[in-house]
């Protein structure tokens, strides 16, 4: 009888700091530079006699998103060098942190966090079909945020909903964009499995580290596998080697790639280049100072969404997935003072009208931007959703709100002047009200004026009135369609039914 065992999974994540230069020289930290080996000096191609010098915005930043995290902020901290020969790395060693990190501990999404500490990123190899390997410096030097988890993971699926929500804060912070597809930020999973005897216990089974998985679907379809391997394994009679594996995304399963090292392996020892830091002796580093920059956390935001303007957990997840939407969302609401009724009206236009017409279809509760292989969703990049968003002022769309409020217009009429807004050249700032008079799109509340038009309507679509006479409910929505057709979405559809039933009779 094969065993159930029970996974234990911890995370490690790499993300890039969103800096003007890269950790230890002056050079542009540019993710969207193109040209090869463009950003580097002497010091991040490691010339020798070169000396590194710390960007304080890195450190700020980080101990921003520690404090975020509820985690403990270091009072002494310090460098080390992280030795290993690669080509990515220059000098033979990485300066990390090893000892004093950072942050120690702190919560996300429910998952304890163990530390987070700065280093310096490497540089991106890339290898050809002709067997060469090519070396890109401009990466080299940037500052590297990695979290480390605590072995608290139990499933797949929590693990890539921390992921996601730490790629969401750290867009919040504005500490970085953490774009998968980018490589801004990676994520490498340590999976064991072990009977629930020895799970409860705490006693963990071997494990293994599957590095550089480059989308949450993947996270998460490399979790899963290692998790049903190692327990074949263990069901088999065989051993689960300690190992770093990959993950092969066209035949599903991870593969071995070398022993996994240990900390003893890389010879710590604290970087004689670099000064000691005793944090709390400098006031732009504080604690206090730092807390007064942090701005309202996704959390906290998607519980003050669903209490105060009763959203839905879907609704709410869009809107928090980007902070560009979440800000227009309330610019427009703010107008109304609290009126519900028109903040619901804001959210069902918000979101399935007026995203839809300005293509920004790619805003999800999933933040990750597809691979060619990766139908997940993601969000736009930020400056390119704030134009689009605001091709229409948040004062204009607030005052559509309102004449659909009012029935002043139809629902058709409210989505016929959203698209002659977004026709305006440098966008539409100007009067939804005179715009809808302009255009005859102001609503028609008068009987007299609809009798002609049913009556026409009526008369020519025989057929459809003896469906509806039938028992048919479509039918009636297809004339009321009719009418609003004729009448370019100005008559009131709600007048309109109750017209046609009057005029047809109640159905059998």
């Amino acid at each position: 009888m094969s065993t159930i065992f029970v996974p234990t999974i911890g995370l490690e994540v790499h993300a890039e700091i969103k800096t003007a230069s890269k950790m230890f020289c002056g050079c542009p930290n540019d993710p969207d530079e193109e040209r090869v080996n463009m950003n580097v000096c002497p010091i991040c191609l490691a010339h020798p006699g070169t000396l590194p010098v710390l960007n304080r915005e890195a450190i700020r930043q980080v101990l921003r998103v520690g404090l975020a995290l509820q985690g403990k902020v270091a009072d002494f901290t310090e460098w080390d060098r992280k030795n290993y020969f690669y080509p990515d790395i220059p000098k033979g060693y990485q300066i990390s942190q090893y000892k004093f990190p950072l942050i120690s501990g702190g919560t996300l999404h429910g998952v304890e966090i163990e530390r987070i500490h700065l280093e310096e990123d490497t540089a991106q190899s890339t290898h050809d079909t002709h067997e060469k390997s090519l070396i890109n410096f401009n990466r080299a030097g940037v500052p590297l945020m990695e979290l480390v988890t605590k072995p608290v993971i139990h499933d797949a699926e929590t693990a890539v909903a921390f992921a996601k929500e730490l790629q969401l804060l750290l867009r919040y912070l504005g500490a970085g964009e953490a774009n998968l597809e980018k490589g801004e930020m990676r994520i490498e999973a340590n999976i064991s499995v072990a009977s629930p005897e020895d799970t409860a216990a705490g006693r963990y089974g071997t494990k293994t580290e599957v590095k550089n998985l480059n989308s949450f679907r993947v996270v998460e379809k490399s979790i899963a596998f290692e998790i049903s391997r190692q327990s074949e394994i263990l069901n088999g009679g065989g051993k689960v080697v300690q190992e770093t594996r990959g993950y092969d995304d066209r035949a599903g399963e991870t593969y071995s790639q070398r022993a996994k090292e240990s900390s003893h392996d890389y010879r710590y020892f604290p970087d004689p280049d670099i000064p000691k830091m005793r944090l709390s002796e400098m006031e732009e580093l504080s604690e206090k100072t730092l807390r007064d920059t942090l701005p309202e956390l996704p959390a906290d935001k998607r519980v003050r969404y669903k209490k105060d303007f009763a959203v839905t957990d879907k609704e709410a997840a869009v809107f928090i997935s980007s902070p560009v939407l979440a800000t227009y969302f309330e610019s427009v609401i703010s107008i109304f003072s609290n009126d519900l009724k028109k903040i619901r009206l804001t959210i069902n236009y918000l979101l399935n009208n007026y995203l839809s017409k300005i293509n920004v279809k790619s805003v999800t509760a999933s933040t990750e931007t597809p691979t060619s292989k990766d139908s997940a969703t993601s969000k736009p990049a930020a400056d390119s959703l704030e134009n689009n968003l605001n091709k229409i002022s948040p004062e204009a769309f607030a005052e559509l709100i309102a004449l659909l409020d009012e029935k002043a217009i139809s629902s058709t009429g409210a989505s016929t002047l959203i698209d002659l807004a977004l026709k305006s050249a440098g966008g539409f700032n100007s009067s939804f009200k005179d715009l809808a008079q302009k255009e005859n799109l102001v609503q028609n509340n008068n009987n007299v004026d609809l009798e002609p038009v049913i009556m026409k309507i009526v008369t020519d679509n025989a057929n459809v009135v003896d469906e509806y006479k039938k028992g048919k409910v479509a039918s009636l929505q297809y004339l009321i369609g009719q009418v609003m057709k004729v009448t370019k979405g100005s008559a009131n559809p709600e007048m309109i039914r109750n017209m046609l039933i009057e005029k047809l009779g109640a159905r059998p």
